[in-house]
């Protein structure tokens, strides 16, 4: 029976979402200790009513279409659903259960349907195109020129001009493929939670560290087990793949992660399959030759050419040094007991490490006691002071959806009320793995009334254990950077309308804010304002510090052709111009494997392992919304690169990489402007020109290094 008819349904007078209003929290942030799983059905169908009677109301208006009446009337509509929405949707995946799931599952179709029904909505277009074709007449400014083409685009690249047979098509393919995604992302969550191994001989947990094995005693304790117990998640696999000496239980574990959803129960392979085929009949109902050509139209690279274009220019610039990298681990490992005669993907990271070591005798149980949780959190919110003039207040009347998540308002340099920002640390049953950034409630501007944004950022790092506070890896406090810059993207923003405020900006330009703010941790400057001894208070010493910089160009160029895998796969799949056929000689699993490898192929510098393929488990592409798009990491790395080369030249000759000029100019023309201009004139105008490959090539130790 369907979770609505079973779940008793909550009455507007006692659910929290119908009176969304009148909340009496501070900054009318979420009451989450009054919201409750029954509380969300009844609240999306009425959200769901409203804001397609907003679309009426627009549609049935008898005065001509405007600027005003019709596309800021669109832009404002269905306000109540994305209050429920953020809600949700945040929730669903950093504190869901097996209700919120189903409540998932039977909520997509009808998202897709009210979606549907607004994008091919005649009136609607026809009002919009009207409005669309006088632009030209109108006084428009930047932002309100650009909202008005991006609607009207949205409109037509959704189906809007489509013939009635073709809608319909469309409607059909949007609603599966909301299906097929979310079926997709929850095998992946339910195959990561279903693996784990009980470990009862400590002797063979031999090379993993003192903090590690009291985490994985706490797994076990948490399931009622003696022992430890390894997982799939991150904060296991990291160290494990790294760190433990005994190669038979790393290799049984690499297998596990990376045959996530590559058949078994979980198996996502058909699932692909129809995902890709389904993308690839949309794309033709427009004309597109391919998903690529559709889905690419809005970005910074336009086209697949383009794309590839990077991709291969990359490639062959680190692939000679890429190749040189893994024989250098690989002669290391034979010449330290690894009696194979290649070297495996379970054992790279092990040896890799201890050469890391060895070369620049440093690991992350050296930096581990300096980057201490709440240093880390000081010296991360600082440096948004320093540049920006931002601070942070913890605020504990700020309800919050789990006890781990921490509230902060956030205040401009004069004191102003910026945003309310979320911080949530810590991996637990229920959320998902890897970290990010979202809004619960966008930015935008009604009235004289500038409403601000609240803003989350999720992570999975290490926890504290019984005798030790939260000790970050330097790869964690690097995550942090990360989406703490995606955060300040959100904060900063100052938009008009929301549909352009934050992050709402291409996703190939979406990258940039929060790979440029990791830059700052290879800045002496920077870590002396808060790496700390988290015993002795003592400042990381300069030794350590020399190490950690002579170790920053280790494995880069492996670490970039491990990246343009992804991007080559992704772009394998959504290059496709003529469906995918499973071989019926192979079947599903082992067509979409070979496909894949075959994809990956010309950036491979380990073995393949039978059995195995990141595909299955790939959420960024098939779950995630970045199908077609996972080339921007390395597009927004590029940039970030040469938007940091600023700071450095500015550090050059004023002795600081706090440079307040610079800085300006990156928030006023980047962490302000959101999506009311094109990405390009906003970059070009904070950098005097396009970006170049040159300051990512240098970071990357890629000119200096000889290959031979």
């Amino acid at each position: 029976m369907a979770l609505a008819t079973t779940v008793m349904a909550a009455t507007a007078a006692t659910n929290p979402f119908f009176d969304y209003k009148n909340w009496k929290t501070p900054h009318g942030t979420y009451p989450f200790n009054e919201i409750h799983a029954e509380h969300y059905m009844p609240a999306f169908e009425e959200a769901m009513k409203r804001g397609l009677q907003d679309i009426d109301n627009i549609v049935n208006n008898p005065a001509a279409p405007t600027f005003a009446n019709t596309i800021e009337a669109y832009e404002a509509s269905g306000e109540m659903l994305s209050i429920v929405a953020g809600c949700f949707y945040n929730l669903a995946h950093s504190e869901t259960n097996d209700t919120i799931q189903q409540i998932e599952m039977e909520l997509s179709p009808k998202m897709s349907e009210y979606s549907s029904s607004i994008r091919l909505n005649e009136g609607l277009f026809k009002r919009i195109k009207a409005v669309y074709e006088q632009r030209d007449k109108l006084k428009l400014n930047k932002a309100q020129y650009k909202l008005l083409e991006d609607i009207y685009e949205s409109f037509a690249n959704n189906g809007a001009n489509l013939n009635p047979e073709d809608k319909e098509k469309y409607r059909q393919m949007t609603a599966k493929l909301s299906q097929l995604t979310l079926q997709y992302g929850q095998n992946v969550l339910k195959a990561t939670n279903a693996w784990t191994m009980l470990i009862t001989d400590e002797a063979q947990l031999a090379g993993l560290n003192d903090d590690v094995k009291s985490m994985l005693r706490g797994n076990a304790e948490k399931k009622g087990l003696e022992g430890w117990l390894l997982d799939l998640k991150p904060t296991t696999y990291i160290p494990v793949m790294e760190d433990l000496d005994n190669r038979d239980i790393r290799r049984e574990l690499y297998t596990a992660r990376n045959a996530r959803c590559i058949g078994g129960e979980f198996d996502n392979t058909g699932i692909i399959v129809e995902i890709v085929n389904t993308r690839l009949a949309l794309a033709n109902l427009f004309d597109k030759k391919n998903y690529a050509d559709k889905s690419l139209y809005k970005t910074m690279a336009e086209t697949p050419e383009n794309v590839y274009k990077l991709l291969d220019q990359l490639r062959d610039a680190y692939m000679p040094a890429a190749r040189a990298e893994v024989k250098e681990v690989e002669d290391y490992a034979h010449a330290h007991g690894l009696y194979a005669a290649h070297i495996q993907p379970w054992d790279f990271s092990y040896y890799s490490k201890k050469l890391k070591q060895e070369k620049y005798a440093i690991s992350d149980d050296d930096l581990r006691p300096y980057f201490e949780l709440e240093s880390v959190k000081q010296g991360v919110f600082g440096l948004a002071k320093r540049l920006y003039g931002v601070t942070f207040k913890e605020n504990k009347n700020i309800q919050v959806y789990n006890p781990e998540v921490t509230a902060y308002e956030v205040f401009d340099e004069k004191g102003k009320f910026l945003a309310v920002y979320y911080a949530d640390f810590h991996p637990r049953d229920g959320k998902s793995g890897g970290a990010w950034m979202n809004d619960f409630q966008p930015q935008y501007i009604k009235g004289k009334k500038d409403h601000r944004p609240h803003i989350v950022n999720v992570m999975n790092f290490t926890r504290p254990t019984a005798d030790k506070p939260a000790l970050f890896t330097y790869d964690e406090v690097r995550t942090f950077l990360h989406e703490f810059g995606h955060g300040l993207h959100g904060m900063l923003t100052r938009c008009q309308y929301s549909a352009q405020s934050g992050t709402n900006v291409p996703r190939d330009f979406v990258e940039l804010p929060s790979q440029f703010n990791e830059n700052f941790i290879d800045e002496k400057e920077f870590l002396d304002t808060f790496a700390k001894h988290y015993k002795t208070g003592e400042a990381l010493p300069q030794e350590l510090l020399d190490k950690m910089h002579a170790s920053q160009t280790f494995l880069a160029a492996y670490a970039c052709v491990r990246q343009l895998s992804f991007g080559y796969l992704d772009m394998a799949w959504h290059s496709l111009e003529k469906p995918f056929e499973v071989n019926p000689a192979l079947g599903t699993v082992e067509s979409v494997t070979r496909f894949s490898d075959a994809a990956m192929e010309q950036v491979k510098v380990l073995p393949t392992v039978p059995g195995t393929q990141m595909c299955g488990a790939f959420t960024h592409i098939f779950s995630g919304g970045y199908a077609a798009g996972y080339y921007s990491y390395k597009w927004s790395e590029l940039l970030d690169a040469d938007a940091f080369s600023v700071f450095k030249e500015a550090q050059k000759k004023n002795g600081s990489i706090f440079d307040k000029k610079a800085a300006k100019r990156f928030r006023e023309n980047i962490l302000e402007k959101g999506g009311t201009e094109k990405a390009m004139d906003l970059y070009k105008r904070f950098r005097g020109g396009e970006p170049t490959i040159n300051a990512l090539l240098e970071r990357d130790g890629i000119k200096a290094r000889e290959i031979k």
